[in-house]
């Protein structure tokens, strides 16, 4: 079992999909983004994403609305359709898509006809090279139809916002969903194709208990999920205000949380998962994510832990994130004024960061230590931290010798903290970032 230190998890830490993350995003300069665009050769990635869903959770922090005005939403279609010829046309000719993820919100709000026509128009405007396609669903709404177009499309990977099985913890957290919707999901995906299917779950919910967590492990196991992302839930209703249904009187406390990523990590590591990072787990010979971190190919982006090698990532609709080796950039979150720059040809990237080589140096200690948990670091920088990171070297958290920090096994839950203390930027206010577990 891991030893819980309160005083190393007090402060709230970011998970770091970026480094600098999207709290240190600023106006850009007007042409940092289309500069981007110009000079990203080789392999790209693109996100979309659908900023839509059905039913709205209490404990959601994503960029999403209602899916129930139609004009809206077909208005955001059209927007999205103008904005991938825009970006398309600005890339150079060697540009190759290797991967297409969807997101939200939740991608199955829309009309399978609609995700189909997407495709075809990604495949129109942009160079596709046999793409790996992967996509978020809900599966309160996930239908015969979903399944068929993510058959004929050719979806090598489905992710499934599942959460809890804990019927008082779903009511809770405003997403009540039973089991056999799940399993008729799993079933569905599994006919058409799907290799491999990723479970979200989540501890440090509202009245949830070890034994709760258990539960959800063992249905999830059973229902055979490939890939399981075990999230702590970030409660933060000054910077999401929907999360104000949820009483804060109701959630475990930081000790209790602890534990539960404890039990967690322990179960799936004894259920034959390998651990990819410190929230996510894999079957090995069965999922690419394992492997990667067998491999030590593993990477970080703001789907979160990746076997994604591409150094370009563009994202597409409101509120998408690109990155660039030089460059992060947000598009306007704002549905409404994001519909209003894309349906005119504009790029929509205002916000954003531009990545010196010093940001690029950290990030990538950042990022080693994440996945890796080991980084090579430089005598003046490990001078910078070397009276922050002492005492997770006297507690056996950590290790350091010949230039290469490492976290040792019982220091896996503290990664995130001891990743923080590399991030020049943390003058931010920490406020609006999660607990460390």
């Amino acid at each position: 079992m891991w030893t819980y230190y309160p005083d190393l998890l007090a402060t709230p830490v970011p998970r770091y999909t970026s480094y600098p993350t999207a709290a240190d995003f600023g106006e850009l300069p007007a042409n940092a983004y289309r500069e981007a665009l110009e000079s990203a050769h080789g392999n790209v990635s693109l996100y979309l994403h659908i900023p839509f869903c059905e039913q709205i959770c209490f404990y959601c922090g994503c960029n999403t609305g209602r899916a129930n005005r139609q004009h809206r939403l077909a208005s955001y279609l059209d927007a999205l359709h103008t904005e991938i010829a825009t970006v398309a046309a600005l890339l150079p000719v060697d540009a190759r898509v290797r991967r297409i993820s969807f997101g939200g919100g939740s991608p199955n709000a829309i009309a399978p006809a609609d995700m189909l026509g997407i495709l075809d128009a990604l495949s129109l405007h942009f160079h596709l090279d046999a793409p790996i396609l992967s996509t978020e669903l809900d599966p309160r709404t996930m239908s015969q139809d979903w399944a068929d177009a993510i058959g004929q499309a050719g979806f090598d990977m489905a992710s499934l916002g599942v959460q809890t099985f804990a019927a008082h913890c779903q009511k809770a957290i405003g997403r009540v969903q039973d089991e056999d919707l799940i399993l008729r999901s799993v079933d569905w995906l599994r006919e058409a194709g799907v290799g491999s299917i990723n479970f979200d779950l989540m501890y440090g919910l509202p009245g949830q208990s070890e034994d709760d967590l258990l539960d959800s492990l063992q249905r999830t196991r059973a229902l055979g999920a490939d890939r399981i992302a075990l999230f702590g839930y970030a409660h933060v209703p000054h910077i999401v205000p929907r999360q104000r249904a949820i009483p804060a009187s109701q959630l475990p406390d930081q000790e209790a949380r602890f534990a539960m990523a404890d039990l967690g990590y322990r179960y799936l590591c004894t259920h034959g998962y390998t651990p990819v990072g410190f929230d996510h787990f894999a079957k090995p010979g069965a999922d690419p994510m394992a492997a990667a971190a067998l491999a030590g190919t593993l990477r970080r982006n703001f789907q979160g832990f990746t076997d994604d090698q591409a150094l370009n990532l563009i994202g597409l609709g409101a509120s998408a994130i690109s990155s660039f080796p030089g460059l992060l950039a947000q598009n306007e979150k704002n549905s409404g004024r994001y519909r209003m720059r894309a349906s005119q040809g504009l790029l929509s990237a205002g916000r954003g960061i531009r990545r010196s080589a010093h940001d690029r140096y950290r990030g990538s200690v950042i990022e080693a230590l994440l996945c890796h948990g080991r980084a090579r670091i430089g005598a003046r920088l490990m001078a910078q931290v070397r009276c922050e990171i002492a005492p997770f070297l006297e507690r056996g958290l950590a290790s350091f010798d010949k230039e290469w920090l490492t976290i040792l096994p019982e220091g896996l839950p503290y990664a995130r903290t001891i990743a923080a203390l590399f991030d020049s930027h943390r003058a931010v206010s920490m406020r609006q970032f999660s607990s460390a577990v």
